[in-house]
């Protein structure tokens, strides 16, 4: 038997291809065999059965995740002169698709233990320019919907989940994307439900928003070639709705793995004496790390399980030395990006996201982890420490 400590990646998707690649392999033959390739019959199946799986009435298969928010926002009549309120701390991407749409970005600090907006500071931040909340349900765990709904309808907002790292989070037994007037998904190949390129959804219980949306990822067009909105091209794939069907119905049992695989990363953190309060970290005490905490009424889907570390910097570099895979999400809070400088925002204006993007670190949580693995990482981390 070999003593070569074991390797661990941060993801390895070949495992799961492996376990379906017939299946997968059959489904993309049919499309290519068929000729087709944008939109049609693979995506409306898919369109189907995604929003059955969130608890929606619609579905609306696009391009990206990305493109999702646009097109969202598009359909929701938001634009020029209208503010927006989310979150400094998440992909670029949700901040990227205001600012494109001509709207504005207002900024809510997050919450450091959830990663997710912080709900008490929202209805400061509205103005008599906001149309709408879009909490991010980051890292696969999902904000306070309850609280924001109610926010919402009392300042009479739109609400427009982005669940891009979320989709099968639940919150009180209701699944991400089945509570804001839309929602939107990302299947990029690291999610949990990911294809193989790019491709994304919306979910809403709106017929009429859902139907708008349809115009606008296809040029506006309706009926072909009269365009009564000026949209773009922001269609999924048939190619990509394909490999999609095959995946989804495997998605709860993979979301319960990552699970299993949290549990044990608490198990040998605790045994590891590891494990600290954000109020240990900075004050002394060597070592240890924070754990991502599951809050109150939530069903959280990893698709990062994030610490917290006083030495983040350092201890990536150690981990990367053992071979063992990690990743920061995200290492500049988005105020603090060039690109957002003309919004008005400084550096320490949200200090939970600030922190965050100095201080977490992501370790390996997909399914096909082995338990032997997820021993190595916390050894390598207590060897650290």
């Amino acid at each position: 038997m070999s003593d070569t400590p074991i390797t661990v990646p941060l993801l390895d998707l070949k495992p799961q291809y492996q376990a379906l690649a017939a299946e997968l392999d059959e489904a993309v033959a049919r499309v290519v065999q068929s000729q087709y390739f944008i939109l049609g019959p693979e995506v409306e199946g898919l369109e189907a059965e995604v929003a059955h799986y969130c608890g929606a009435e619609h579905a609306v298969g696009v391009s990206s995740g990305t493109d999702a928010l646009i097109v969202a926002m598009m359909a929701m009549g938001i634009g020029p002169g209208d503010e927006v309120i989310t979150t400094p701390y998440t992909f670029f991407g949700t901040v990227g698709s205001i600012v494109r749409i001509g709207a504005k970005p207002v900024f809510v600090d997050i919450e450091p233990d959830s990663f997710n907006i912080d709900v008490s500071k929202i209805e400061a931040a509205i103005t008599d320019k906001t149309r709408a909340i879009a909490p991010v349900h980051l890292f696969g765990q999902m904000a306070d919907m309850r609280a924001i709904n109610r926010l919402a309808r009392e300042h009479e907002l739109l609400v427009i989940e982005d669940a891009a790292q979320a989709i099968g989070a639940k919150q009180n037994g209701r699944r991400a994307c089945s509570f804001g007037h839309m929602g939107c998904l990302s299947f990029f190949p690291t999610k949990n439900l990911g294809c193989f390129g790019d491709g994304g959804m919306i979910v809403t219980d709106d017929a009429d928003y859902a139907q708008i949306a349809r115009q606008l990822r296809n040029h506006g067009m309706e009926p072909k070639y009269y365009h009564a909105r000026v949209g773009g091209n922001f269609r999924l794939d048939a190619l990509q709705a394909a490999v999609l069907r095959i995946k989804l119905p495997h998605l709860d049992s993979w979301h319960e793995a990552r699970r299993e695989n949290a549990a044990l990363y608490r198990k040998l953190f605790k045994e590891a004496g590891l494990v600290r309060t954000h109020e240990q970290l900075g004050t002394g005490l060597e070592g240890g790390v924070v754990l991502p905490p599951e809050t109150e009424n939530n069903y959280h889907i990893y698709n990062q399980f994030v610490i917290y570390s006083d030495q983040r910097d350092a201890l990536m570099q150690h981990m990367k030395a053992n071979n063992v895979g990690c990743e920061i999400y995200y290492p500049l809070a988005l105020h603090e990006q060039e690109c957002f400088r003309l919004l008005g925002y400084f550096k320490g204006d949200f200090p939970n996201a600030e922190r965050a993007a100095a201080h977490s670190l992501a370790l390996p949580i997909y399914p096909d982890l082995s338990p032997d693995m997820i021993q190595r990482v916390v050894e390598v981390i207590a060897s650290f420490n």
